[in-house]
């Protein structure tokens, strides 16, 4: 008996109260149902719309296409060299007793010659001529020889003079040219003076000015006395013997 005053209760509420509420209940459903509906309509209509506009594009006419401008290189630059740095100044010591070192002379090296004038060590004709290449004959022997300098023609006992300036060498008894007389006149260049008379003016060390007497013509010379009196003169530049009529004036 209880159990259909439940039920009997329950159908009551449901035809008077509970009606309202369901009809409630269902338009409130209905009408969120819709504004979801609505609300994704309209972010798929603005989804579907093209971003870009018309995407349609419009090709040029066969003839009318342009070149595209050349490409203008950018101007060289010129390299820019960087600075050297300066150099920082080296900062010596103090030396409290500085030391004064004595200038030194400069050193003779005897490239240079004394003098470059010349001049005849006597007055005579050319008796026998300088060959080393050419054989002559020799008036003593009597065979055919080169000569290694000049026979000038001069009496005995006429003054032999320096052909230049420079410093008297040696002094010597030649076993073949008899007494002889060396000049250094500097850059390597001796005269070599022969067949003179055993007294000399002059010793070695000596220093003698061009045209200087230096002794006289004498007979003392084994190997050229078939010949008549003479002086023989010789010229050596670096120990090699050369013709005296390279350095001699014209006569």
């Amino acid at each position: 008996m209880k159990d259909r005053g439940f039920w009997k209760k329950l159908g009551d509420f449901a035809l008077g109260k509970g009606f309202y509420i369901v009809l409630f209940l269902c338009v409130a459903t209905i009408g969120i149902s819709g504004y979801y509906l609505l609300q994704t309509a309209v972010d798929n209509t603005g989804i579907a719309e093209p971003a870009g506009g018309d995407a349609s594009v419009t090709l040029p006419e066969q003839g009318e296409t342009e070149a595209p401008p050349a490409r203008e290189d950018p101007p060289e630059q010129e390299a820019v060299q960087p600075e050297p740095a300066a150099e920082e100044p080296v900062i010596q010591p103090e030396d409290p007793e500085p030391v004064q070192q004595a200038a030194q002379p400069p050193e003779e090296t005897g490239d240079e010659r004394v003098s470059d004038v010349f001049t005849w060590p006597v007055k005579g004709a050319v008796l026998r001529d300088f060959s080393l290449e050419v054989l002559s004959r020799d008036p003593t022997m009597g065979d055919w020889r080169t000569h290694s300098g000049l026979d000038l023609a001069a009496a005995q006992g006429v003054k032999v003079l320096a052909m230049s300036a420079g410093t008297v060498e040696q002094i010597y008894e030649d076993p073949l040219m008899g007494t002889t007389v060396v000049v250094d006149h500097g850059g390597g260049l001796q005269s070599r003076y022969s067949n003179l008379a055993a007294e000399t003016a002059v010793r070695e060390g000596d220093a003698v000015a061009i045209g200087q007497i230096l002794g006289e013509v004498g007979g003392t010379a084994m190997a050229e006395v078939g010949m008549d009196s003479h002086l023989h003169l010789e010229t050596l530049l670096d120990g090699q013997l050369v013709d005296p009529r390279e350095y001699l004036p014209e006569q």
